[in-house]
Formats: structure tokens, sequence, C-alpha cells
């Protein structure tokens, strides 16, 4: 076994592997650049080397600086984790000369299975189910709409080197496949250094499912069950879970034996995964083989109790397989949700910034749920432009799918994430949806659901009465509390008031407290609108960011944040403005007049903080709407942004090469 191994990674895979190498009883190096100075991977690990500057390409992407990292520390492994280096066989072949192992698989499967246009005729050679397709080299635009042409539409357009959902587009007609073929190839240079792409037929209605694969160089391999990875947006993952709602053991079995199949046909030597694209009627095809370590992994270690990075480093060191596959059973169910720093009410435009809270729900056991949650930050870390902006990896196992979406929902509530934009309200949203919780899915799920973007939930009478309880005891107590405080004047009779009203978005609920204790904890009977008492019980103390209590017997657990003379409260996707004031002050303030947002109707605004691409238009010109006004890249993915309407252009404020904060004005219309 190795005495010490190079985590080539950052953030949240890099503490991961360290997690597991510790466990094992291995020291571990790792490597940063500027911006990750005072990264929590840094902190962890035994050792860490400084490779460069923020930059990816600078840094993390140069291989020869991992390899003097390792020599200059004696290093005797390396696990690359997922992204950056993990994928490439020139690092892994150049690894092997400079006699340092590669936690992962041998050059051989990395070169046959890492591009996906080699990948696809091998899997052909193999006899391996694939999609319809063009796996030769595309020369231009008009060669793309040729062959597409030729599959008939729809189609996709992938990067061959590609990964992340980058330089991916789905086109639905010629016009599509020309502007979807640039922009490919444009994110695959950037993000790859290769622009090859390839078009292949786009399966309606499909489910992204996934074979999880383990294999030594003993000439052993098994498959580790599978994991749904649906909900997508933009080909990006969002949601995953194990097992998948839609197979059966029958179709289960037959998609592992493929992937073992082709495991074993490229010799395959550590953990990987074997991506199909599965149709309504269950009939399967090979999508790509990813040979490396999956972002969703926990999901498979939390069903099967196999600890996957343990199995690539023993794997790795020339063990053999500790388990057959009548070893592997599937248990219970789990999901992960991948938190993102990026905002939902805005298109899910990336957001930077420095995390001034982040309090994660508490990680274990309780009862039949377990809670794990895969980060690489803490309060205070810096979201960075340079890199992707997952901030963590929300897990829940439970017995069944239901409870394991009730605990991820309930997870989700107590995840505390301020000073950037970030995707749980989503996420929360998404676990109340009747369609995820049925399991009806597709990789189209958010797009179909959600064709407008993301809203806030909105309240129905029950859950209005849940939030107006919550606001009448947060601000009681609030009042209770400044009553005792020493040297304040003479407070009021010491009688409670037992009426109020609690303002939700544009309704006035009247809330009536019929009897309780307004102290720590609290525990207060009361009525909404005139209803039926209930009882509401909690041991919230003021400042606290998360209340936790009962509302009429429901367990509940909500996040609240102050805002002028009342609360923001967050519950199950849900996001409101409480105001609880006394009867006479809510007769007068249904007379305040409503402040109006300012009218940027003529003003391009820059949707995220990020580089401007490229110009389409020019001062005096006329667009007609959905016409191309601007691209710009912000975290390695290329954002174009169209006209609403038809508008002529009066001036452009910002050119090529410009970095622009958020709602930077780009340019205004006459």
């Amino acid at each position: 076994m190795f005495k010490k191994i190079l985590i080539a990674n950052r953030g949240e895979i890099a503490c991961r592997v360290i997690r597991t190498a510790k466990k094992v009883g291995i020291a571990t190096v790792a490597v940063y650049s500027d911006a990750d100075r005072d990264a929590v991977h840094v902190e962890m690990a035994d050792e860490a080397v400084h490779i460069g500057p923020p930059a990816a390409a600078e840094s993390y992407l140069v291989a020869d600086r991992i390899i003097q990292a390792c020599k200059d520390t004696g290093a005797e492994a390396v696990h690359p984790g997922y992204g950056f280096l993990s994928e490439r066989a020139s690092f892994c072949a150049a690894l092997e000369k400079e006699g340092v192992v590669f936690i992962g698989p041998k050059v051989k499967a990395i070169e046959a299975m890492g591009d996906k246009i080699e990948s696809k005729k091998f899997a052909n050679a193999a006899k391996v189910s694939t999609v319809p397709g063009y796996l030769g080299v595309i020369e231009n635009a008009d060669h793309a709409e040729q062959i597409a042409d030729e599959i008939g539409y729809p189609v996709m357009i992938k990067a061959s080197a590609g990964g992340g959902g980058k330089g991916m587009r789905i086109a639905w007609d010629r016009a599509e496949v020309r502007d979807g073929f640039d922009r490919a190839r444009s994110e695959a240079k950037s993000s790859f250094g290769d622009d090859r792409v390839f078009i292949e037929k786009f399966v309606v209605e499909p489910r992204h499912i996934e074979i999880q694969v383990l294999a030594d160089g003993h000439g052993n391999a098994i498959y580790l069950g599978e994991r749904e990875c649906s909900i997508q947006r933009r080909n990006q993952k969002v949601v995953e879970e194990a097992p998948s709602p839609f197979l059966d053991e029958k179709t289960r079995a037959a998609m592992g034996e493929q992937a073992v199949a082709l495991a074993k046909a490229v010799d395959y030597q550590s953990a990987g995964t074997v991506e199909f694209i599965v149709d309504k009627n269950k009939n399967f095809y090979f999508l790509e083989m990813n040979t490396r370590l999956q972002v969703e992994h926990p999901v498979t270690e939390l069903i099967t109790g196999v600890d996957l990075v343990e199995q690539m480093i023993r794997v790795a060191a020339g063990e053999k397989l500790a388990i057959v596959q009548k070893d592997v059973t599937l248990n219970g169910w789990a999901v992960e949700s991948r938190l993102y720093a990026e905002d939902p009410y805005r298109n899910f435009l990336p957001s930077i910034g420095r995390l001034t809270r982040y309090r994660p729900p508490e990680e274990g056991k309780f009862g039949d749920v377990i809670v794990r949650n895969d980060t690489g930050v803490t309060e205070g870390s810096e979201i960075s432009m340079f890199y992707d902006p997952m901030i963590a990896k929300l897990c829940t196992w439970a017995p069944t799918r239901a409870e394991a979406i009730d605990a991820m929902s309930e997870a989700l509530d107590e995840f505390v994430v301020d000073g950037i934009e970030h995707n749980i309200p989503f996420l929360s949203a998404l676990m109340q949806h009747p369609r995820w919780r049925e399991g009806r899915l597709s990789t189209g799920f958010i797009a179909e659901e959600y064709p407008d973007g993301f809203a806030p939930i909105e309240p129905g009478a029950d859950d209005k009465a849940v939030l107006a309880a919550i606001a009448t005891a947060v601000e009681i107590l609030r009042r209770d509390r400044l009553d005792r405080l020493t040297g304040r004047l003479a407070p009021h009779s010491g009688a409670l008031k037992t009426e109020w009203v609690v303002k939700i978005g544009g309704d006035y609920l009247a809330v009536s407290i019929r009897d309780g204790m307004v102290s720590i904890p609290m525990e207060i009977d009361l009525s909404v609108e005139g209803g039926k008492p209930f009882t509401v019980t909690s041991e919230w103390r003021p400042g606290e960011a998360v209340w936790r209590g009962t509302v009429g017997g429901r367990s509940i657990a909500a996040q609240l944040r102050p805002l002028p003379n009342g609360l923001r409260i967050a519950w199950k996707g849900m996001s409101v403005n409480a105001l609880t004031m006394l009867p006479r002050t809510a007769e007068l303030e249904r007379l305040m007049p409503v402040k109006l947002p300012p009218d940027t109707s003529k003003l391009l605004l820059c949707p995220m903080p990020g580089l401007v691409v490229s110009i389409s238009v020019a001062e005096g010109q006329e667009v007609k709407a959905g016409e191309t006004l601007a691209v710009v890249e912000a975290m390695k993915m290329e954002n174009v942004l169209r006209a609403e309407r038809d508008l002529t252009v009066a001036k452009l404020n910002a050119k090529p090469g410009d970095s622009l904060a958020v709602d930077a004005v780009i340019m205004e219309f006459a």
C-alpha cells in the first residue's frame, strides 16, 4: 500500500479523497493555485504545494507542475479526482514514465473511452447498443447541417473531449445546427483545448442512467447498480439518485452486464462509469464511459456500503477486488443535491463572492436517515470565477425513496448559505414537485416544468398559516426579549397582546393567540384567520438562522433572515416576506404606497459577473426579437444574450474582452 499520495485536484473532491486516504492511513499532498491558498483541501492535507496562478490552464491543468510536486514531496501515486487531468491519457503516461502510479485506469482505457468519438466506435465493435450518429470529424457548419439532415432531427451536438455539459447543444432544425455547432466548438476549445465535435440522434424523453463499474488488474470486474441522473440543466446534472425509480431487475442486469463487458474489453482497472440514455420503453443506448470517479459517486456508496475511493486506491496498489458480483446488494435509497453558486431567479446565472455564512445540516445517522455533505468550503471561503460553481453535494439515505426525498427536503431547509446567490431554493422546490416525487423523469424535466424560469413556490392557505404562525412566534419572542433588556424605559403593562396581523405577500392574515408561554422553550396556542387553534413549539433563540419547532404537531425547519420591520422566511421552496404587526399598525400599513422597481427595459444588463466574448450588434442597428446581442463567458460557459423584442441599439457600453460585474450596462436601446 502507498505511504503518500498526491491529490491533483481542488474543492470538495480533493477533501473527499483526503478523508479516505486518512482512514486507510496514507499521508496526503494537496496542490493549490493562488486562488486556493486558504482553501479547505490545503488545510486538510499533510502537505501542500503551490502550482501557479488562479486560472486552471496555468495551474491545475499543467501536468509538469503536478509531476514536479510528486518528486518534491515523494508522493508515490496521484489521485486525479474528476475534471482537470482526470481523463487525460498523456498525464497518465507521463506519471508512469516518472514511476508515479496513476490512481485510475491505464492509458489504453483512457484513450479508448476518454474520447467520445473513439469510445462510440469501440462500443460498436464490442456490440454495445449505441445511439445512431456520425462519428467522423465534422469539417464546418455546412457539413454539420448535412449530417443532421441525414440523421433526422432533433440531434445532439457534442464536444468529443467534453464533460460537465460544456460543448453540448441540442438542435431542432438547420438554423440551430449552425449556431449550436459554432457554440459547441467555441466552448470545447475554451474548456478542453480540443474543438472537435460530433453529432448523434437526440432521444426524445430520454433518461440519463449510468452504471458504476469497478475492476482490478487481475481480470475481475463488477457493477454496483445504477444512478438516475436525469434531472439536468443545460446538460449539467443537478440531482441524482440511486437506484433509479424506472429500472426493473432485468434491465438493470442487462445494462450492468454490458457495462462490465465494455470495461473488460478495454482492460479497465479502477472505478469507472458507463453512461446510458434510456428511452420510455426501457431501450438503452451507450452514451460514453467516464474513466474516473463521478461527482455523484456518494449515492452509490450509500446504497452499497462500498467506499469507491478506497477501492480505487487498493486497485492502483495492485490488490484484487475483495468483493464479487453476488456480494453487491442495493440497500435503501439515496439522493444527492448539488449546491451551486448560481441565481435560480435569474435563469441560474453564476454567482461569485465570499460565503459570509455557511452552516450545513448536521451529518450522521438520525434514526432511519443518514445525512452526508461532501464539500470543499467553509464559512469565509470565496467562490471564485475561475472554477466550477459547485459549493457542496448534500446526500441523504433512507429505507425508501419517499423517505430519502423527505429527508433531503428537511436537510435543504436547514442548509444556510449567505454572501452569494445559490440554488437551494430551487432544490427545495424540486423536492416538493409531484412529477419528481412520482419518479416520472427525463433529461428535459427542468426545461419542461420551468419553461419560463424558476420562481418560488406560491404558498397555499395551509402553508400561509404555518408561515404566519412562525412569524408571530418570532415577533412576540423578539418583543419579549427587548422588554427584558436592562436600561430600557418601562415596558408595556406586561399583558401579552393576543391579536396580531401578519402580512405575507399581498395578504393580511389575522392571528389570535389563545394561550401560551412566551419563553424559551416557547409553547403557544393560536389560530389563523379564525381557523381551528393549533400549538406552536420551538426552542429558537433570536439571532439563529434556522427556526426549528412544531406547528400543529408538524416538524418544521425554516430559514429566517431579517428585513426592515419583518422577516424573510424560506421553507420547502417557498420564500416570503412576513411582516407581523398589531391590528392598528396593519390598518395604516395598507395605506402605504407600493414602491415600484426602476424601468430597465431599455437596457441590456450583464446577468452575471463575466467576460464579454463578443458584441454582435452596432450602434444604430435595428435588431429583431431572438437575435444575438452579445455573448458573455462565466465559469467556462458561454451565455448568449438575445433580444427579447424588436429594438434599435442606441449605445454600446462594453466591448469584447471587458470584465463586467452583475447588472453592468452592456448596451442601451432607443
